[in-house]
Parts: C-alpha cells; structure tokens; sequence
C-alpha cells in the first residue's frame, strides 16, 4: 500500500514538474522566401532564444512555430487555421502583405486568440478587423498614418533645410493590395491639402499616381509608368511595391532618363545588398529602422549586435527589428499580466510602454477603427555611402539630406 501512494506520489510530482514546463507556444506566420519574413522569423527566433536564456515566462519556456504564408493570401489564411487547430498555440504573431492578412482576418476573428500583428498596411485590413476586437493588436502604422507621417517629416524637412522644395508629388504604387490602398490614402491627404489642411499643407500643390506590376508577383517593366512621371515632372517621386522592385525602378529610370530631385522608395524590405549598387547613392527610402540607428539607440545596438552574432548577416529590412518587438512586447504584457489570462494580458498589453529597437518607445493607442494601435509613423531615411542614415524624425537624424538626387555612376 505504502509502495502504491509513493509511486501515485511519484507520479503526480512528474506530471506536475512537466505541466509545469510546457511551453507557452506562439504561432508565426511570416512570407519566408521574402526577405522580409525571413528575417522577421530570424529576429523572433533571436528573441526565444534571449527570453529562453533568462529563465522564460512565468516559469515556462517560450516555443515559437512557423509557418510559410509564401506571400499567398489562401496559404496564410490555412496557416493561422493549422496554427489554432493541430499546433495550439496560445497567441499568433506575425507577418507581411495587406493581401494575405485580409484573408487571415477572418480566422483570426474565428479563434479571437491575442494578436500581435506586425504586417499590413492596409486600412482595409482594419476595416476588416473591426472596432470589437480587443485581443487584436496591430503594430504596423496603416498606410493613412504612413502617409500622414511623411507629410509631417517632408514639412519639417523643408523648414530644416531652405534649398529643398516641394510642391508636385508623383506616387508609383503596385497594383495589389499595398500599392492600391497607399494611393487611396494620398488622394485623402491631396483632398485636405488642396483645401489648405492636413499635413500635406503647402507641399502638395499637385499630385498624380499611376500603378505597376510588382517583379514580386510577375511584374518587372516600369518603363511606362516611369515615362509618365517624367511627363509630370515632380519634386518628389515615390513608388510603393517591394523589395524585388528596388534595383530594376532605379535602373529603368536612368534608362530614361528621369531624375527627380527627391526619389523615394517605399517597400516594407529592400534586397540585402541594395546599398553596394552605385545606383542606390542618395535614394531615400520610408522605413521603421536604420542601422545607423546604433549610433543614438542603445536598445538598436542590442539588437543589431545580437542579431548579427546569431545569423552571421546584417538585417537589411526593418521587419527584423520589428519581429524583434513582436515576441519581446508580447511577452512583457504576459509577464505583466503575471498570468495567461486573456483579459488580464489584453489590459497589460494597453499599458505597456516598450523601448524598442526601432529608436522610439511602442505604446498603444487607438487608431480610426481598432482599439490597440501601435506605432504611427515611419522614418525618412537616405542611401548614403552604402548606409541607411536617418533624415527624419530629425531628433534622431545621424545625417543631413543630400540634395537633389543624382545617379551615381
């Protein structure tokens, strides 16, 4: 008898101890052939790994599952399903393109799990989503307070440096999703600007679009769209498509010849060696990060040398920091939750004020629609010399603005 209560003993204390370690599991759903999900997937990894090492959360180890959304909006709405499903996870996080995310929205809404979400730009994912749902958290600025952001930055710009002037803004956009809803939200900001309102105010005399087939989806040829913009001749020239855009834009526009004093890039990633292409040399790109930012962050040079001393690469997008601060804020709401209490980390998560890699502090706070929005604004940032130097915000600038743009040899 005595045998059979130490070995039930025995037993209960095992099951306890392995209760006691399973671990909290996050599902990741990132495009892992793009250079932006892969290393967001490698800046979440890098992030397990650090809370691991510490001791994990609330007792527990952290697991983190991926799954490859292949930029495929079917794909990713089958990933989060499989992630709720066979893998249990207890929280999504994640991920890159409006067009796969509004056809995740409607899984998500299913399982209603804490999101962390910091993909998509597009407000009509956000219409999607709805003002109800509290457990959603979206990262990402929308592409209305992207180009709210912009205005503000170029207007202060022009203030800080007198020789620049901007009064005709043409905007290249892909034909998906992303590129579709930018060029929406600039007609918004034109209307409020013609009227003498909005941030755009005085720099946006004139405005024009045209679209393009990204090289991302089968695209490649902008020569078209390019001859139109050189037609309107504008200060400042802006596409929208992504990273595998970058190289093939720039070169078709030296082909004919168009050089617009300010030429902007606004891909959520660029190609890893975009810098070392002469083409590149005072391009100035939107973006959340620069590497250059370990000069004034910190908590970027943590992340930038951690990162590296891992994966023996340099991130090259800002979704890495951004990946980065997906699992790290995530985490900070369960541990101030002390619990995994669906309310109780949705409160956390509200109060949460996380200093991130990406040079500024992320706090939520509601945006047009949803409730837990989190940060606003991207950055201007330049080509320079090979690096990323930030132009804007200009309390973070590690250069000044070369000005106008020229190709470089």
């Amino acid at each position: 008898m005595k045998r059979s209560i130490g070995l039930a003993f025995f037993l209960v204390v095992i099951f306890s101890f392995a209760m006691a370690v399973d671990p909290i599991k996050i599902g990741a759903v990132n495009p892992l052939g793009d250079i932006t999900g892969d290393q967001s997937t490698k800046a979440m990894r890098l992030a397990v790994k650090e809370i691991n090492d510490a001791g994990g959360v609330l007792g527990r180890p952290l697991e983190l599952i991926v799954i490859d959304s292949e930029l495929n909006p079917a794909k990713g709405a089958a990933a989060i399903e499989r992630l709720a499903t066979v893998e249990k996870v207890d929280f999504f996080v994640g991920g890159m393109a409006s067009g796969v995310h509004l056809a995740q929205v409607p899984i998500l809404k299913k399982y209603q799990k804490i999101t962390v979400w910091a993909g998509a730009a597009s407000h009509q994912a956000e219409i999607a989503m709805g003002p109800d749902a509290d457990w959603y958290f979206h990262i990402h600025p929308w592409d209305y307070q992207q180009g709210e952001g912009y205005g503000i930055g170029w207007r202060e710009i022009v203030q800080a440096y007198p020789n620049v002037d901007i009064k005709k803004i043409f905007l290249a956009y892909e034909e998906g999703a992303f590129g579709t809803d930018s060029y929406t939200a600039y007609l918004d900001l034109y209307e409020l600007a013609k009227k003498g309102e909005g941030p755009w105010q005085g720099i946006m005399d004139e405005f024009k679009g045209a679209s393009f087939k990204s090289a991302a989806l089968g695209g490649g040829d902008y020569r078209a769209m390019l001859n139109q913009a050189k037609a309107f001749d504008p200060d400042l020239f802006v596409w929208a498509g992504y990273d595998a855009d970058a190289i093939p834009i720039v070169a078709q526009a030296k082909e004919v010849n168009f050089a617009p004093d300010l030429l902007v890039g606004a891909p959520p990633g660029w190609p890893a060696d975009f810098g070392k292409n002469p083409l590149a040399e005072n391009v100035i790109l939107y973006g959340m990060w620069a590497p250059t930012l370990n000069d004034v962050s910190p908590v970027a040079k943590h992340f930038y040398d951690a990162y590296v001393e891992m994966w023996k690469e340099e991130p090259a997008t800002y979704f890495a920091p951004l990946g980065y601060t997906n699992i790290y804020f995530l985490v900070e709401g369960i541990k101030k939750a002390g619990s995994l209490d669906k309310e109780a980390i949705i409160s956390a998560l509200r109060t949460i004020e996380y200093e991130s890699p990406l040079g500024e502090v992320l706090k939520i706070e509601p945006s047009r629609i949803i409730t837990n929005q989190g940060f606003k604004y991207q950055k201007i940032l330049q080509w320079q010399n090979g690096r990323q130097e930030v132009i804007w915000p200009l309390d973070l600038a590690t250069a000044t603005l070369a000005y106008p743009f020229a190709f470089g040899k």
